[in-house]
């Protein structure tokens, strides 16, 4: 530090990953590596505190009736009107969309994202598979994972679509599926980034939370 000037050293933001069933550890690792400080997210407290959030890839069902379980759902909904940047991958992708095609009749939803996502459209397990996929703001194309994805079926118009998928060899016969969007500070994606070793969605998603944290 030069004498009597004081240099400012940006912290990093605190992202929490929400702890309660998922690919919880994966995403925390990918997230330090793109910069981030983790925690994870199993009380209102802890959502208090951090700057963005996190919902893994798991089983949105489960995941959903913990969120009531635990006290978190309507918090967590207010911390999203309020701004909270969030971002979902498979199961969260499906938490946080308004609709939910062959959902259960119980499962809640955060509402996030306006769009319509339908569950396991891919197929089952072993319909699993992995393709090359090019992300807006994204350089270069994303190896991305597939399993028991969802797909968005519609989105409104102030969702960005920032990745497709499908051809006449993709499972499910899906031709040009939406599988990433972004409406405003919520990012989601059908696959799951927290698997593959490259960390730049989760780049992407804290250069969105080190804007507003």
């Amino acid at each position: 530090m030069i004498a009597g000037k004081v240099t400012h050293v940006p912290q990093q933001p605190l992202v929490g990953v929400l702890a309660l069933q998922g690919d919880v550890r994966e995403h925390a690792a990918m997230l330090r590596r793109a910069g981030a400080r983790v925690v994870g997210v199993r009380r209102v407290s802890e959502l208090a505190e951090v700057d963005g959030l996190v919902l893994p890839g798991g089983e949105s069902t489960t995941m959903s009736r913990l969120l009531d379980t635990f006290d978190l759902l309507d918090p967590l909904r207010q911390r999203i009107r309020d701004g909270l940047p969030v971002f979902g991958s498979c199961a969260g992708m499906v938490l946080l969309a308004r609709q939910v095609l062959d959902g259960r009749p119980d499962q809640h939803q955060l509402g996030a994202l306006d769009v319509v996502v339908r569950r396991n459209a891919f197929g089952r397990q072993v319909d699993s598979f992995e393709a090359d996929v090019d992300v807006e703001g994204v350089e270069g194309s994303f190896h991305a994972v597939f399993i028991r994805a969802p797909w968005v079926e519609k989105a409104g118009s102030e969702v960005e679509v920032l990745a497709t998928v499908g051809d006449a060899t993709t499972p499910g016969s899906a031709a040009d599926r939406i599988v990433a969007v972004r409406q405003g500070r919520v990012l989601a994606t059908a696959f799951h980034p927290e698997l593959t070793g490259d960390e730049r969605i989760h780049r992407l998603f804290v250069r969105t939370v080190s804007e507003v944290a």
